[in-house]
């Protein structure tokens, strides 16, 4: 998710190395949806206390949950198969997000001290904890360390997606998508009566001594990877309205599901926060259309209006920046709106999504005249 990997006119795909347009529309479009839906956080969190907050804070955000899976659909058009050499792959990559990671993991934490968070006073625990894992300071990071994982993965798939045929990507895509509907089998099996093994209720091999069930190696957000190769390999034949009205239809049924799962799930699981994340699951199914509906549709975009694109193009870079320092400002601004701007919280969220935005572009642009930038903001 650094600024050359979505840099649509240098897409470092030795094989394509021409204008990809909509590519940097997908870019920001996926940031800003990050930075919206972190927005909604403090909404959703006041749940039965305040029934209309919650209301507009679920609402807005499930209609956010496709923010993720697009930015790694953004690396599997531009990334896969990697047919670079594995050793060059690794530094040219790993590289230019570990150090932001690390620098981010340091700074944000400080950041919530000096503000006088609550979060603040576990300073010590929250830098010293980084090499382990992300923390509420530093929430939007747990993305990297996925990235990582994905880059590590990258160059072992790629020789098989190199030489895949369109059948045996659409084989592979089939077992992934089955794999969306696990969350909520694990969810309902409980609720039918099953009570698992030794007291674990996992699922398909899942037991205390095992977390690798039958499915494991097909899941996650590979899958969302290879989708986006497959789909920029053979993209639809069918008529521009045609693959619109279809992706309208896909966004909507699945923000459907999203809301009103997430809805039912609070009702009946009120602060059991366990379950209450499975309707917003990246890799569940609902989300899974909503992606697929923003990506085919946004994959139709084209401009001949090269100054647009331009702007497009200068915004695009600046993502990756936007990414790592939104969510300190996400807190600020909530505080500010809330307190002074007396408007009803399903007017207060995209304000505040707006103005974070906006002053996080402000920052990224400055940061990047220092020049150490590129151990900040990759």
């Amino acid at each position: 998710m650094d600024k050359r990997e979505f840099d649509m006119n240098r897409t470092e795909h030795p094989n394509r190395q021409q204008h990809v347009p909509w590519i940097d529309l997908l870019r920001v479009a996926a940031c800003f949806m990050v930075v919206f839906s972190h927005s909604c956080d403090f909404f959703v969190a006041r749940f039965d206390d305040d029934r209309a907050e919650f209301l507009s804070g679920m609402l807005w955000g499930s209609a956010m949950r496709a923010c993720v899976p697009l930015f790694v659909m953004i690396s599997g058009v531009l990334l896969l198969p990697v047919r670079m050499e594995t050793g060059a792959f690794y530094r040219r990559r790993l590289g230019r997000i570990l150090w932001p990671l690390v620098v981010w993991s340091l700074l944000t934490p400080l950041f919530y001290w000096g503000y006088g968070h609550a979060e603040g006073e576990q300073l010590g625990y929250n830098i010293a904890s980084f090499p382990l894992n992300f923390n509420y300071t530093t929430t939007p990071l747990w993305y990297l360390y996925m990235l990582v994982g994905l880059y590590l993965i990258f160059p072992v798939v790629s020789p098989w997606i190199a030489q895949a045929s369109k059948r045996e990507l659409k084989r592979f895509l089939y077992l992934w998508g089955f794999t969306l509907f696990i969350p909520y089998i694990r969810v309902l099996a409980p609720a039918c009566g099953y009570v698992g093994n030794y007291g674990h209720t996992g699922i398909f091999g899942e037991c205390d001594w095992n977390a690798f069930g039958t499915f494991y190696y097909f899941s996650g957000f590979l899958g969302y990877a290879v989708l986006a190769c497959y789909l920029n390999r053979y993209p639809s034949e069918r008529p521009k309205r045609t693959v619109l009205w279809r992706s309208t239809l896909c966004f909507a049924a699945g923000y459907g599901l999203t809301a009103g799962g997430y809805w039912l799930t609070q009702r009946f699981y009120p602060t059991d926060y366990a379950y209450l994340e499975v309707p917003w699951f990246f890799n569940g199914f609902s989300v899974f259309l909503m992606v697929y509906g923003l990506f085919t549709a946004l994959q139709t975009v084209r401009s001949a209006d090269a100054k647009a694109a331009g702007r497009w193009n200068r915004l695009a870079g600046l993502t990756f920046g936007i990414y790592l320092c939104h969510f300190f400002i996400v807190q600020l601004g909530y505080d500010f709106v809330y307190a002074c701007v007396p408007l009803p919280p399903g007017l207060q969220i995209p304000l505040i999504a707006v103005l974070v935005f906006g002053v996080s572009a402000g920052v990224v642009r400055l940061l990047r005249k220092l020049p150490f930038h590129r151990y900040l903001i990759g």
